[in-house]
């Protein structure tokens, strides 16, 4: 299920593959749309030539990029004729992962759409070695105030890879997505079941309600043997 943004972009997207023009040369016959870490929309169109024209995705990436956008946290496609939402090609997928690899894409899902991380998209897949993409450490927008206030400087994840450095803090905002930047300065990998009360203390807690809260929240088939990330991060502090 789409949250609140995610359906807004969906529908810029679907309003964008609308205004095509229905002439029968095939030209242009998808659209997508991307948003950025501030929740700002961007769209394009396919361009399709025997050469080998660029998809509505690049399209819509090169807009977000020549207009100044930040680190992209959601794309979609669609097609024209009511085909309704599409995954994107093994070349779009590749570019993403080397450009975007935290951005969510929307996929379909029978009849209803659902966003996978981009990386998920290309398992076992070969990443440029001078890619070096922004990054994005996503939260929910209850926490906006412990971080922003520096009380909240720790964050438990599963099957969610992030690594040390330069990172932009997303909140996921109904309204509007909301950023800040920030810095990843140490992931330790425990077992699920070994977090400790001092790791836990970190996020205001015990082991025990920690484990029960991700259960609870977040990771609900998570097992004692399952491995997860307990990243330490901050707010830039040029930036606060």
């Amino acid at each position: 299920m789409l949250n609140d943004p995610e359906l807004r972009l969906l529908d810029a997207a679907l309003e964008t593959v609308s205004r095509l023009p229905a002439d029968g040369t095939y030209l242009n016959t998808v659209a997508s749309a991307v948003m950025d870490v501030h929740g700002d929309i961007y769209t394009g169109a396919n361009v399709f030539h025997y050469t080998g024209g660029p998809c509505a995705e690049l399209v819509a990436l090169g807009v977000a990029a020549g207009a100044g956008a930040g680190p992209i946290a959601t794309i979609v496609a669609v097609g024209d004729e009511n085909r309704g939402v599409l995954p994107p090609c093994g070349r779009c997928r590749q570019v993403l992962l080397d450009q975007q690899p935290d951005c969510f894409v929307v996929v379909p899902d029978g009849g209803d759409s659902i966003t996978v991380r981009a990386t998920d998209l290309l398992p076992y897949s070969y990443q440029h070695p001078d890619a070096d993409p922004p990054r994005l450490l996503r939260f929910s927008p209850v926490h906006w105030g412990a971080v922003t206030d520096g009380v909240k400087t720790a964050t438990t994840r599963f099957d969610d890879p992030t690594e040390p450095g330069p990172v932009t803090l997303l909140f996921e905002f109904d309204d509007r997505y909301r950023a800040l930047p920030g810095v990843v300065e140490s992931v330790e990998q425990v077992r699920f079941a070994d977090i400790t009360d001092a790791q836990a203390a970190l996020e205001d807690c015990t082991a025990d309600e920690l484990r029960t809260g991700l259960r609870t929240h977040y990771y609900p088939g998570i097992v004692a043997d399952d491995v997860v990330d307990f990243v330490r991060f901050r707010v830039a502090e040029a930036e606060r």
